[in-house]
């Protein structure tokens, strides 16, 4: 019997033939990812046992992007011991605050994280590797063990097939995909456990851009997926041939593989989708919550950070103003994007429509460490799940869509259908070549 594309990834890091789900491995990671929130608690708890040098440094990249605009002096002095962190430790690259920009987004536009790859990393979207058929895994805390040690172990996971069958219509996105999947799950229509399980889409994937594979990753993350994958299409690889900064091979699962299950969905059915408050599982249809006032709005994150994402909201956007009740904030995935945007005038079109421009990186999806909610607000967003508190009060109400639907209904000051606008074709067909 053949193997998944994960079983591949971790026999090859492993030094171990035909692994296969559940055995128990110690793979040697290609790349090794810290953010900015633990590097401090990380190094404290490695110099207190006499752990002062790393395994393997030169694999180590340390990444700057939970907290960029250092709202508080404790964020400061955070900053500050990470700077000193990564001198001590030698690590192999070091993303300061201003730098990379989003440790989920940036290595993969760049060419760092691979199709094939493997890597360790301490926070819960290391999944977005999956978009061009890597595999990252996180850690939480115990980051610090592969700091000090170059690997643990860990179990491989079982993969679950989804297969996307159909176009998708029109205005709706790869993240109402997503939406819809997890609401599938939450409900018990698509009947998936996602403890330890790895997710391979499978079937007309060739429509979807390097930013769309990115949003198909974020959202069942959120619902304990082990990790996403994405088999590369022609366009993938051609794309990280062109930026890749080392050799790469990449993967692909047999035709016989096991899988533990496999499911379809048809794609053309999909109608833009809404997460309501109190998480991610909680995803509708549209017309559930349109007429809802809002009065903040948030692009970004790493389920929408990409520049196809900052796009599709420019070519709402162009020619409209965001609504005088509604504060939207647009934050890019990176640096590269930034310059982008200034360069295709994107950045004008944001800031005529009255859009306030943060820094790469998480922006408000990292606890609201900016742009936060009062008691009683309402916001829809790109984040990554919209559980009670994630964007400051606990008594703000949290709302989820597309890049599309959130820069509608920026405009509008309540959710709408954004099939309800005429958009900016030009624009819009921009995103179909964001990545080549």
């Amino acid at each position: 019997m053949g193997q998944t594309a994960i079983e591949k990834v971790l026999s090859r890091t492993s030094a171990l033939l035909n692994s296969k789900a559940g055995d128990i491995v110690y793979p040697i990671p290609d790349l090794i990812m810290i953010h900015d929130g633990v590097v401090q608690s990380s190094k404290v708890m490695l110099d207190r046992i006499g752990i002062h040098r790393l395994a393997t440094p030169e694999k180590v990249m340390m990444v700057s992007d939970h907290d960029v605009l250092y709202g508080s002096a404790k964020a400061a002095q955070r900053g500050s011991f990470n700077r000193l962190a990564a001198k001590d430790w030698q690590v192999g690259e070091f993303y300061d605050a201003g730098e990379g920009g989003h440790g989920h987004i940036f290595p993969i536009e760049q060419g760092k994280v691979l199709p094939g790859m493997f890597y360790f990393d301490n926070d819960t979207h290391a999944t977005n590797a999956g978009a061009i058929g890597a595999f990252g895994f996180r850690l939480g805390l115990e980051i610090s063990t592969v700091l000090a040690k170059g690997t643990t172990w860990i179990e491989i996971p079982k993969t679950i097939r989804i297969i996307l069958k159909g176009l998708l219509p029109a205005q709706v996105q790869a993240r109402d995909i997503g939406f819809y999947l997890v609401g599938q799950i939450k409900s018990g229509k698509l009947p998936i456990k996602l403890d330890n399980t790895v997710l391979e889409y499978a079937g007309d994937l060739d429509q979807f851009s390097l930013g769309a594979r990115v949003a198909l990753c974020s959202s069942p993350t959120e619902m304990r997926a082990a990790g996403i994958f994405i088999p590369p299409s022609p366009a993938i690889l051609s794309y990280c041939t062109t930026h890749a900064k080392k050799e790469f091979i990449p993967v692909f699962s047999d035709d016989d593989a096991n899988f533990e299950a496999q499911f379809s969905m048809d794609l053309s059915q999909i109608e833009p989708q809404i997460v309501l408050p109190g998480g991610i599982g909680n995803a509708v249809d549209i017309s559930t919550a349109i007429g809802t006032p809002i009065q903040h709005a948030f692009i970004g994150s790493c389920g929408s950070g990409m520049y196809d994402d900052l796009l599709h909201a420019a070519s709402v956007l162009k020619g409209r103003k965001v609504a005088s009740s509604v504060r939207l904030f647009i934050v890019p995935g990176s640096q590269q994007s930034i310059k982008r945007m200034v360069k295709d005038g994107l950045m004008e079109i944001f800031l005529d429509a009255g859009a306030m421009v943060l820094p790469p990186g998480c922006g408000p999806c990292n606890d609201a460490v900016v742009g936060p909610l009062a008691a009683g607000e309402t916001s829809i967003s790109t984040a990554t799940n919209s559980n009670q508190g994630r964007f400051g009060s606990r008594e703000a109400k949290l709302f989820l869509g597309s890049p599309l639907t959130v820069a509608a209904s920026a405009t509008a000051g309540q959710i709408i259908d954004v099939r309800s606008l005429s958009i900016d074709a030009q624009l819009k067909n921009q995103t179909e070549i964001a990545y080549v």
